[in-house]
């Protein structure tokens, strides 16, 4: 895909199906693998990716999230580079619990995340504000060291949604305003003169060849 001169092109991946995600886990920083369902969403986002040619891949460090960065990069002669800045939230006690317990033994922490997250404090986790002032912090690096080039960024629902607000000028509560699948991307276009434009958001069109199988 030919790039607009003067601007950036930025496309923000989430990483492809893991088992907390099947299983209905907190996910956090517990490092789940891509499942079979992944692996093959990765390799789809891979073809996929080729159209734009993504120069520079960076991504969380966690395995779901580079195991698709990989898959990209093999696919595009792309450079991987892992930034601690797009990992996901750190969730503490909540990492690796089934929703259920958490709606268990949480219940007001619970109505929080299910209405106004934003605003949720859970010790020894992160908050959204936190994750929102790295990621961001982050993109705003490259996007001024890869001025005119395409990137692709893979990582977290918990990174991509505070980062599109962001971006975006989107205020609170924007996270359940704002939905992006396993193994989707959306697209970003930066200049100087006017900032970010959002011109594609969970762009999943790449699987439709394999909802069947994955049902």
């Amino acid at each position: 895909m030919k790039e607009q001169k003067g601007h950036t092109t930025i496309i923000l991946i989430r990483h492809g199906e893991c088992a907390g995600n099947r299983e209905g886990l907190f996910r956090g920083r517990r490092d789940f693998p891509l499942n079979e369902t992944g692996q093959a969403q990765a390799k789809a986002l891979a073809r996929e990716m080729m159209s734009f040619a993504p120069k520079y891949i960076y991504t969380s460090p966690l395995s779901r999230a580079t195991e698709t960065a990989e898959a990209i990069a093999h696919s595009c002669g792309a450079l991987v580079d892992v930034r601690e800045g797009f990992n996901n939230m750190a969730l503490g006690p909540w990492e690796g619990a089934p929703k259920e317990t958490i709606r268990e033994n949480f219940p007001v922490e619970w109505e929080l995340w299910l209405t106004n997250p934003e605003r949720l404090r859970i010790t020894g986790a992160e908050r959204l504000a936190d994750v929102q002032r790295r990621a961001f912090s982050n993109l705003e690096h490259l996007v001024h060291l890869h001025k005119g080039d395409t990137i692709a960024i893979v990582t977290h629902r918990a990174v991509l949604k505070p980062l599109l607000a962001a971006a975006l000028g989107i205020a609170e509560p924007y996270f359940w305003r704002i939905h992006t699948d396993t193994a989707s991307y959306s697209l970003l276009t930066h200049d100087l003169r006017r900032g970010y434009c959002c011109t594609l958001l969970n762009q999943t069109r790449h699987l439709a060849e394999y909802i069947s199988e994955w049902v």
